[in-house]
């Protein structure tokens, strides 16, 4: 691997790469992926991973906030790599992973290698780490070469303690976002990292690589966890090699956790974070996880990780009490340096010198954080974040459609799911097939409500604004 990336790195610097470029990549799980990584970094370059499951737009549109000088593309998306292409001034190279004019793998086959790394300081961007935050177009988080020092480090000391080159990790879930911050660190400690075949969860696949591997470790999601634990396969296969099962990105009902400890044991880890803090806020470890309710904090997602600060803080910067709620605030050497060419967003998720989550929650007297929801309206489903706003948008652009409110819900399987409450242009009319089939192509399939509504009017404040509380209300109702 490491031949590969020095190859590859060679060859990029060939063709004019360099220093403080950024690289953005599309692509579906590979050792590409995370050769891609290094091969940047090698550069001095930023790394600029999308998901891969965004439609053309989404993806044009984040080549070009990024300022992408490089686009490397998987074969299987040609279109994305059209648009991006189409969209992206700065783009002066593209690298397809797969079939394609310039490939990957012809780039580290060169033979010009570069062997010593660029010269970067700790507060050299690494990564562009995309998310919605609290604004419905996608900003970049900054992710810098120190902080990304400090989170390996962490992950290291808090999430998986003891972890050397005889453990192996089985990753069930995109590289492009948490799992590839948690790749970083079995590449530290020379662990191995095992990838699934497809890009779809396949539960019987993954059950037998972690029997076949005698994986020790995985990070996942609720909704992933709950598969996995519910699935039959589990029962199957021999899993008394995990050590940690890591789980994050939402809340995980009680029901599942309980489920999960009984077919797997004391081994799963909770965390919560975010991109901008790359995932260092809280830690709940395998010592606290028990099914007996009495046993554990119950609904707590963890106290602050090592070198983290976890504070509640009210809209005036107040530090609050134990016991009373808040905006979660946190600072430390995981925060990230900022968003990229955004320094209005910047500042406010900056105030008072601590990020903001936009979760409000509460800390009790024994140090341990509860979340108790969210400032912003973003909802989290299956993992990933959703901004109803962008949702909502994409909706009004239907002729029939006069307003729109998105709301997110509670969903059994996917934590919250999206419902569309609508309100339709005298005398028109339209079903959700029609809805579905307009989002297509706009929306990653994600964010697409699991379900409409037809109202003759929202609820509205004295402002004029549409109340969201009273939306959830009336739909719970």
């Amino acid at each position: 691997m490491n031949a590969r990336v020095q190859a590859a790195a060679g060859a990029l610097a060939a063709r004019g790469v360099k220093h403080g470029d950024r690289v953005l990549l599309h692509a579906r799980n590979s050792n590409a992926v995370l050769e891609t990584m290094f091969a940047t970094w090698m550069l001095g370059c930023t790394w600029v991973p999308t998901n891969f499951r965004l439609t053309p737009p989404e993806v044009a549109y984040l080549a070009t906030a990024s300022g992408a000088s490089v686009h490397i593309f998987d074969s299987a998306f040609p279109d994305h790599a059209a648009a991006a292409r189409a969209e992206n001034p700065a783009c002066r190279l593209e690298v397809w992973i797969g079939e394609g004019n310039l490939t990957w793998d012809a780039l580290a086959a060169e033979t010009a290698p570069v062997t010593r790394p660029a010269d970067v300081d700790r507060d050299h961007p690494a990564w562009f780490f995309y998310t919605s935050g609290t604004t419905g177009r996608p900003k970049a988080g900054v992710l810098t070469h120190g902080q990304m020092e400090y989170v390996i480090c962490n992950h290291l000391c808090d999430l998986m303690p003891g972890t050397t080159e005889h453990d192996a990790s089985l990753v069930v879930a995109p590289l492009s976002h948490g799992a590839g911050i948690h790749a970083l660190p079995q590449v530290a400690r020379g662990a191995v990292t095992v990838l699934l075949s497809g890009e779809r969860l396949d539960c019987d696949e993954a059950w037998r690589l972690v029997e076949q591997h005698r994986v020790t470790n995985m990070f996942t999601v609720p909704t992933i966890l709950t598969m996995l634990t519910r699935h039959d396969a589990v029962d199957r296969y021999d899993h008394s090699s995990l050590r940690y099962v890591i789980y994050a990105g939402a809340p995980m009902y009680r029901a599942d956790q309980v489920h999960a400890l009984r077919k797997l044991g004391k081994v799963l880890v909770q965390y919560f974070g975010m991109g901008e803090v790359t995932g260092n806020i809280t830690v709940l470890p395998p010592s606290l996880h028990s099914e007996n309710d009495a046993d554990m904090p119950v609904g707590s997602c963890g106290f602050p990780r090592t070198g983290m600060d976890v504070t509640i803080m009210d809209a005036a910067g107040n530090h609050l009490a134990p016991g009373k709620t808040g905006e979660i605030c946190v600072r430390g050497p995981g925060v990230f340096s900022g968003y990229h060419a955004n320094p209005e967003a910047t500042e406010k998720a900056t105030a008072f010198g601590w990020f903001h989550t936009g979760d409000l929650g509460h800390i009790d007297a024994r140090g341990f954080v509860f979340i108790t929801g969210r400032e912003s309206d973003m909802y989290i489903s299956g993992g990933s974040n959703v901004y109803p706003r962008e949702i909502e948008e994409a909706l009004l652009l239907h002729p029939a459609v006069a307003e729109a409110c998105v709301v997110g819900m509670p969903h059994e399987k996917w934590g919250e799911s999206g419902v569309a409450v609508l309100v339709l242009e005298p005398g028109a009319s339209v079903d959700e097939a029609a809805l579905l089939a307009h989002l297509d192509g706009r929306l990653a399939k994600y964010k697409w409500p699991a379900a409409f509504a037809f109202w003759a009017e929202l609820p509205k404040s004295g402002y004029g604004k549409v109340t969201k509380k009273d939306v959830k209300a009336l739909l719970a109702g």
